[in-house]
């Protein structure tokens, strides 16, 4: 078996770094699910409606119970995620050094870096429909972290756009829901 997308992209040693409950998350070989609740917020331009559209962003909510079922194959994950009845389902995989995800109609670029234990996602760049390029310098300011807080896997996921400014932002906590049978 290849090893976990994360690990493969960060690197043996820096994934060997991470927290228990962030390496975990990551480190799982078959179909998984974790449950938590998260917040969202969407910005205010008039342009994050058609945005959050595209790329599939659910609406803005407080204490929203979230669930995440990660589909691992050799390649790369699928994550199907659900903020209350919203889905946001996305393709994870290797580009080169960066991990690249796609959401809806949207796919972006990321470099992954370990600092005490946690995980940072910069993005570094994107397409639309897979050939309309999206500079990075348009993206540098969506960024991702994921950390361990009171033995409990926390995500941020922090979205600005130029001109727009906030784009989305949501955050919370996973932790996991079970044997993959239960899903």
């Amino acid at each position: 078996m290849t090893q976990p997308l994360f690990q493969r992209v960060l690197g043996s040693d820096a994934f060997a770094r991470l927290a228990p409950a962030v390496r975990d998350l990551h480190a799982q070989s078959a179909p998984h699910q974790v449950c938590g609740t998260g917040t969202i917020r969407r910005g205010r331009h008039w342009l994050v409606p058609l945005l959050a559209w595209l790329t599939r962003m659910p609406p803005d909510g407080e204490g929203i119970d979230v669930t995440v079922r990660f589909v691992p194959d050799a390649v790369g994950e699928t994550w199907q995620r659900r903020f209350g009845v919203s889905p946001l389902v996305s393709r994870l995989s290797m580009r080169g050094p960066y991990l690249a995800e796609r959401l809806g109609v949207v796919g972006l670029r990321f470099t992954l870096e370990e600092r005490d234990g946690r995980i940072y996602w910069q993005c570094v760049g994107g397409t639309v429909l897979g050939v309309l390029p999206l500079p990075g310098r348009l993206l540098d300011h969506v960024r991702c972290r994921e950390r361990e807080h009171r033995g409990r896997y926390e995500y941020l996921v922090d979205g600005m756009l130029p001109i727009m400014g906030p784009f989305i932002r949501y955050e919370g906590w996973l932790e996991p829901a079970g044997s993959s049978d239960d899903v």
